[in-house]
């Protein structure tokens, strides 16, 4: 390994973060399985071959280091090779969340600068009006079919040599993350300084025994991280789900012997609601690691699943904006049950709104230690950036949430910023719901809160103020849900419309969106 690492000039942390570990692992083990998926099976050999032939593409294309390009793709064997090719070419390289709609699409491929694009062609209609809204693309490249607008993702790679580069550029990963003002930022690191999230310094894989499953999509930062690039850099295949379900996620456990899986608490909890004759067809005892995160899971799920799987089941806390984070250990968690455990560096502190280092037992904002001083910005957002960091130097950073530590130094989260819904693991910001409903001519005011559900940790509600004369009613609100289902993604919208005459406002006129959800929280 150490000879083809050091004929390139990198150490193998720098090839690991620029996908020529891949390389390795393909000359050492050429017919390895990479990845399985629906839409094909690659070896390592395959694999590095694919992704040299596309990062000379990239060359090809006129994209130097520190370019951006943009991925929009389902959880294919593309996806993997487009990111490895941005990582070994110097590409900055956003994976876009292929739920959202095609003006949202449109807004994140203009705002990160991609001068190329990768789309999948099961999302031919918004891609198609992608092309047509984003001046700045160059090269628009089609996986698996014809898109009006795109050359061919195959046919480009083809004509290109697939050995391994001589002169590869470490490239970088500018995921989003949705904003409190509704629009969506782009998190940048600097590739030169950004070191790895805890979670994946601390799993441990064996290449050519171990397999991996991952359960989410790849535009998620935790499913990319953990479930393919550690993975993949240590030599170890992963399976691709297409779409997750409770029983075929037990099937392809069993007949993959998968040792490895991120999953996010709504999965355990439909696992733990299949029937008992269902979850006793399959044998999961191949299971090393359950890691999760994402959202709170509660302490009894926890418990149950682990009753069913074994004690394998790690947890993290952490974002996009990746730093320390916390990471526990199943036996270490037994002794701290609903903590997130340690922070990985030493030095988090808990503030209160007035900036006041809390002591142990106070909730407050969780602030972290930031790895080399502030290792991430929000791409073209500095006032956002500022607000993130705290102390000399910046020397702290949060994410928004709110928690506290106990005198052990355990981390424990009693909200997942205050404002922000959890559903079913993925974030919803109320800000960007309100903007939409207020767009309607019958809303005078919205405020859109989370609320506990069983399956889906929170469920997104909107609550009304109507414009006076408005007649409200089941029809009003089904109009309602539908206006928000016509211009944001599905799963950010309503599933419930409530109304009331006026909603709860501060003196400067500020919404009370804490008091709204005390209002409408179920009591327990």
């Amino acid at each position: 390994m150490s000879s083809l690492v050091s004929a390139n000039n990198l150490t193998l942390e720098q090839a690991a973060t620029c996908g020529m570990v891949v390389a390795v692992y393909a000359n050492a083990y050429p017919d390895r399985p990479a990845i399985y998926s629906d839409k094909g099976n690659r070896t390592f050999a395959e694999l590095n071959a694919r992704v040299n032939q596309l990062a000379r593409v990239f060359k090809e294309s006129g994209l130097k280091p520190g370019d951006g390009a943009a991925l929009i793709c389902s959880n294919r064997p593309e996806f993997a090779e487009s990111i490895l090719a941005a990582l070994r070419s110097g590409v900055r390289l956003t994976p876009v969340n292929w739920h959202l709609t095609d003006k949202e699409i449109t807004h994140i491929v203009n705002d990160c600068e991609a001068k190329i694009v990768i789309g999948d062609v099961r999302l031919k209609n918004n891609l198609e009006y992608m092309i047509k809204n984003c001046p700045g693309v160059e090269v628009a490249l089609a996986v698996g079919g014809e898109i009006k607008g795109f050359s061919s993702y195959d046919a480009a790679a083809d004509k290109q040599d697939g050995s391994d580069l001589s002169d590869p550029v470490i490239g970088s990963q500018m995921l989003y993350t949705s904003g409190t003002t509704g629009h969506p930022k782009g998190v940048w690191k600097d590739p030169a300084t950004a070191r790895p999230a805890s979670i994946a310094e601390r799993l441990t894989y064996t290449g050519g025994e171990d397999t991996d499953l991952c359960t989410g999509p790849l535009y998620h930062a935790a499913p990319l991280g953990i479930s393919l690039l550690k993975p993949i850099n240590s030599g170890v295949g992963v399976y691709f789900m297409d779409k997750w379900d409770a029983e075929e996620t037990l099937r392809i456990i069993q007949e993959y012997k998968i040792t490895h899986t991120h999953m996010v608490p709504t999965m355990f909890h439909r696992m733990l609601a299949l029937p008992e004759e269902v979850r006793n067809k399959y044998d999961v005892s191949s299971m090393k690691y359950v890691i999760h995160g994402a959202a709170p899971c509660p302490v009894h799920v926890k418990k149950e699943f682990m009753e069913w799987f074994g004690r394998n089941m790690f947890e993290y806390y952490g974002g996009t904006e990746g730093g320390g984070g916390c990471f526990i250990e199943p036996e270490e968690w037994f002794k701290k049950p609903g903590s997130v455990g340690k922070p990985s560096l030493e030095g988090t502190i808990i503030l209160s709104d007035d900036d006041k280092i809390l002591p142990p037992g106070e909730i407050g904002r969780v602030y972290m230690i930031s790895p080399d001083g502030g290792h991430f910005k929000y791409f073209k957002a500095p006032e956002k950036t500022n607000d993130a960091y705290f102390g000399e130097g910046d020397s702290h950073f949060t994410l928004g949430d709110l928690g506290y530590l106990d005198e052990e130094g355990y981390l424990y989260l009693s909200d997942r910023r205050s404002d922000m819904i959890l559903s079913g693991g993925v974030n919803v910001y109320p800000a960007e719901v309100d903007a939409c409903l207020l767009l309607h001519p019958a809303v005078g005011d919205a405020c859109t809160i989370g609320i506990a559900n069983p399956s889906w940790g929170q469920e997104v509600i909107s609550v009304i103020e109507p414009k006076d004369g408005v007649e409200i009613g089941d029809a009003l609100a089904e109009e309602l849900i539908k206006h928000c289902i016509d211009n944001i993604a599905k799963f950010k919208c309503p599933r419930q419309i409530k109304f009331i005459d006026e909603l709860p406002r501060s003196d400067a006129g500020k919404i009370k969106r804490r008091l709204v959800r005390d209002i409408y929280e179920p009591k327990k």
